[in-house]
């Protein structure tokens, strides 16, 4: 069937509308013989019956699976070039102490920007030395907090933050390890909110503050400094922006070397995953070897020893691990004028929206949908699925073909949500806050509690007095 006008470009009509695009989905999603998806072997009917909806679905093996993958792969490239390789899993992402165990059993370390995220990581029983602590705003108690449990690294990000910190270790009469935030001035081809490594925005230093800062690092008896960091971004395909980045702040390293030891180069994460099926991830065996070989070559040119290497994925592991399931409420046919003459599009609205994924709002994300408890019938159709909140933004999935039979009960599917959706969403227009069900051989179980209208109205003061008290 032709596009519909109203379709960006990228978006192709497909020949099945209930097939299953490579790359998106957990690799244990398929359909039964009923047409109902299973995910790690459980229908996702009986999910929905189970949790109710929305609820986030997280397949275990499929994080387990990525976290184990990206450990072998930058610890491989790194002994290729006769090196060594950390990988820290970007808290950030989506931080439970489930999901923390599951990677550090897997090899990986922890990075964690608040002193929330800390206290899940410590809680979940990750070992204080492999945890990184990230932040543009550390608090003094959070910065204290972090040098009593004797976290690995502190990532630096300002004066007052390095003078916060060398005032509490010397108080503390402790070492603490540390690392440099600086902004490589490489642009990320990514959405503008995205991109972090650009000179204006609050996170770290210019590149040619450095080695002022690592001198005063260096003069502070209580701090040793470990290395230089840098983040370019996130949702990134290729390795061109990681290979400029490493040669900027190579040419700096090298500089530092004159004053002492600079073990480890930090160069962040932001590896992207397939959100539809226009996407086509990097497979981060390929951004391992390419990012590392150039660290090596521009040594060998440099004539300086390899430092340990040191990345942060996030959403390259528990991202394509997430499906969130919907119920259709309402559909409506919207016409509107084209170009060429006038089109159709239908608005699906489910029963969540903005306040369980904030991504399309915030970074006009895209991502996928399909029905999950049928096959549909029909030609494809171009819909927008949109949420159930008082905001004409509310968007899930901005363009989509789905079957033509849908129909209010039906259940919707929507992967790639196990990044950044369960760590943004709020309860706004007074919405509970859905589960997390983790699911494994066939087994499902819950690793984050849902909320219920009495959990917000628990949190509402003025029920605590009488109207006689006022």
């Amino acid at each position: 069937m032709p596009a519909s006008p109203l379709a960006p470009a990228w978006l192709e009509p497909p020949a099945d509308p209930n097939a299953l695009a490579a790359g998106v989905w957990p690799a244990s999603t398929v359909r039964d013989a009923d047409g109902a998806l299973r995910i790690a072997g459980i229908a996702a009917p009986e999910l929905a019956r189970t949790y109710g909806t929305p609820v986030l679905i997280i397949d275990e093996q499929e994080v387990r699976r990525r976290a184990a993958s990206a450990v072998r792969a930058f610890e491989d490239a790194a002994s290729r070039h006769g090196t060594q390789a950390r990988v820290y899993y970007a808290g950030k992402a989506f931080l439970s102490t489930e999901i923390a165990r599951w990677v550090t059993a897997e090899g990986m370390r922890v990075d964690v920007c608040t002193g929330g995220e800390l206290a899940v990581a410590l809680a979940a029983g990750v070992r204080p030395g492999l945890i990184g602590f990230h932040g543009n705003n550390k608090s003094v108690a959070e910065l204290e907090d972090a040098v009593a449990a004797g976290v690995g690294a502190i990532v630096l990000d300002s004066d007052i933050e390095l003078e916060r910190l060398a005032a509490i270790t010397a108080r503390a009469d402790r070492t603490q390890s540390v690392l440099v935030r600086v902004n490589s001035g490489v642009h990320a081809e990514t959405h503008h909110f995205l991109a972090t490594a650009h000179e204006d925005q609050k996170f770290g230093f210019a590149l040619e503050d450095a080695e002022r800062i690592v001198a005063r690092i260096r003069s502070v008896p209580t701090l040793a400094f470990a290395g230089l960091h840098c983040h370019i971004g996130s949702q990134i395909f290729g390795t061109a922006g990681f290979h400029e980045s490493a040669a900027r702040l190579l040419a700096v390293h090298e500089r530092l070397l004159a004053g002492g030891e600079v073990p480890l180069l930090n160069l962040g994460g932001g590896f992207g995953i397939a959100y539809t099926s226009a996407d086509q991830a990097t497979p981060l065996e390929e951004l391992a070897e390419g990012i590392v070989e150039v660290v090596a070559d521009e040594c060998a040119a440099r004539g300086i020893p390899i430092p340990v290497v040191a990345f942060e994925p996030g959403r390259s592991i528990v991202g394509t691990a997430g499906v969130t399931l919907y119920e259709i409420g309402t559909l409506k046919d919207v016409t509107v004028e084209t170009d060429a003459a006038p089109a159709v599009r239908r608005y699906v609205s489910v029963d969540g929206g903005m306040s369980d994924n904030a991504r399309p709002a915030l970074y006009d994300a895209q991502f996928s949908a399909r029905l999950a408890a049928r096959r549909g019938a029909g030609d494809p159709q171009l819909v927008r699925v949109v949420g159930r909140h008082c905001e004409s933004g509310d968007v899930v999935v901005d363009a989509e073909y789905l079957p033509s039979d849908l129909a209010p009960g039906d259940l919707l599917a929507v992967p790639a949500t196990g990044a950044y959706c369960q760590p943004l969403s709020s309860n706004y227009n007074h919405v509970p806050r859905p589960p997390v069900v983790a699911v494994r051989d066939g087994a499902a179980r819950v690793i984050v509690r849902g909320e219920s209208i009495a959990d917000l109205l628990a949190r509402d003061a003025g029920l605590d007095h009488t109207e006689g008290d006022r």
